[in-house]
């Protein structure tokens, strides 16, 4: 069933002030995190040259949204998320100059502490700014400024290893990508001071507001237990991650191994992928005047699974493109659908939790996937491993859209007018 009502596009939504300086110190910070992840990496690799080393760095930056994150979600519900935000970027930036005297093999160890450390301040950004953007953004925008951010941050992190690569390559030195790291961050923090400070304070967060602060993550986890949407949302991007996790880990070996190209094909793949994600990104104010955000989502996920059962029997590398660039239309209107439904099924006083709780969800299943696809591939093969990526990815646009459907028969339920009946207690009028 499909809706009409009015929409901003991402032109409109760029005329608020607010969201304009959101979305400006959003891009340059994540211009600076693709500096640095690219910089960690080789930074490892040329002081170890071993590919475990690697993964301990690739782990230790991918843990904290799973251990501290819904910590740091019921922060954002109880404090200020624009103080939050700037206290987290001043932070990392200094932080990220640090890593430049631990990059020694001697210092290794600390090099992974102040990775994770880093990463850890991060977790606290991230729930405050998705928390704080409906405080700026009228609902009917909601849908397009999501979709902008996440367009962004695929450019921005592109931008970034981009740089990274050029600077350790011509240079031979790791300080200057840092450098230029910390001076993002520090750029975001003027930025961000613009932000009216009245659309940073929280709404008051209730009873559980003045209690420990592992009540309020558990409230936060009741509000999503208690609401079909936010559970639906969860579970279907949680599953899609949980399959899409071993195809991104084996795209290299299936590129190489199966197709028996050439790896200088990765660049061009990757690029045919953001190019459609980007494209994708024109048509989600055109989705909104007419779909549900639930229906954006189940419908992509679809498509998802469509294009993993698609790929795990591509014959060459140019229908390997051709689908990836298929599944890049998918990505973005998903993504940024499940961020409206986050914000506008949440009370302001859950948000933070609510963020918070999805990515700790996203990273663990992208963990354990990512965990499980080289054992599975190397005993069932990878295009099996692919196409059990698809069915998982299609178990999760079932389960969202049966979930989907119980939310809004409940809705229509709660609609309906109560028949009229007589009181047996007051005697009919003669």
């Amino acid at each position: 069933m499909t809706e009409t009502r009015p929409t901003l596009g991402a032109r409109d939504v760029l005329r608020i002030p607010d969201f304009r300086r959101l979305f400006v110190a959003q891009a340059i910070s994540d211009v600076g995190d693709g500096v640095t992840f690219l910089t960690l990496l080789l930074t490892v690799n040329q002081l170890t040259h071993s590919t475990a080393a690697l993964a301990v760095m690739s782990i230790a930056v991918a843990l904290p949204p799973v251990t501290i994150g819904l910590v740091a979600g019921a922060y954002a519900d109880r404090l200020d998320r624009r103080r939050i935000m700037l206290a987290s970027d001043a932070l990392r930036g200094a932080f990220v100059l640090g890593f430049i005297a631990v990059a020694t093999l001697e210092r290794l160890p600390a090099l992974y502490a102040l990775a994770f450390v880093q990463a850890a301040i991060g977790t606290f950004f991230s729930p405050a700014r998705g928390a704080l953007i409906p405080r700026i953004v009228p609902v009917e925008g909601l849908l397009a400024a999501n979709s902008i951010s996440q367009i962004s941050r695929v450019i921005a992190s592109l931008i970034g290893t981009g740089l990274a690569g050029v600077i350790v390559g011509v240079t031979g030195a790791i300080w200057p990508s840092f450098v230029l790291d910390a001076a993002t961050f520090f750029v975001s923090v003027a930025i961000v001071y613009g932000v009216s400070r009245s659309a940073g304070a929280p709404e008051p967060v209730g009873a559980d507001g003045h209690g420990s602060i592992g009540s309020s993550v558990g409230a936060g986890l009741r509000a999503i237990g208690h609401s079909r949407i936010l559970v639906g949302t969860v579970v279907g991007l949680g599953l899609a991650m949980l399959g899409l996790g071993a195809i991104n880990v084996l795209f290299v070996p299936f590129l190489v191994n199966e197709l028996h190209e050439t790896p200088i094909w990765a660049g061009p793949i990757e690029g045919a992928q953001t190019l459609s994600m980007i494209l994708a990104g024109s048509l989600v104010a055109a989705l909104a005047a007419r779909l549900r955000p639930t229906s954006i989502i189940t419908g992509s996920l679809v498509g998802v699974a469509v294009a993993c059962w698609l790929l795990a029997i591509v014959p060459n590398v140019l229908g390997l493109m051709v689908v990836l660039f298929a599944v890049g239309w998918f990505v973005t209107p998903l993504q940024a659908a499940a961020s409206t439904i986050m914000q506008t099924a949440t009370a302001d006083a859950l948000r933070g939790r609510v963020f918070a709780a999805f990515q700790a969800v996203m990273s663990t299943t992208t963990i354990i996937s990512t965990a499980a696809a080289g054992i599975v591939a190397d005993v069932l093969g990878v295009r099996t491993v692919v196409g059990l990526g698809g069915v998982v990815v299609a178990f999760g646009a079932v389960a969202s859209a049966l979930l989907y459907a119980a939310d809004r028969g409940q809705a229509e339920e709660a609609q309906e007018p109560a028949e009229p009946h007589a009181d047996p207690g007051i005697a009919p009028a003669a």
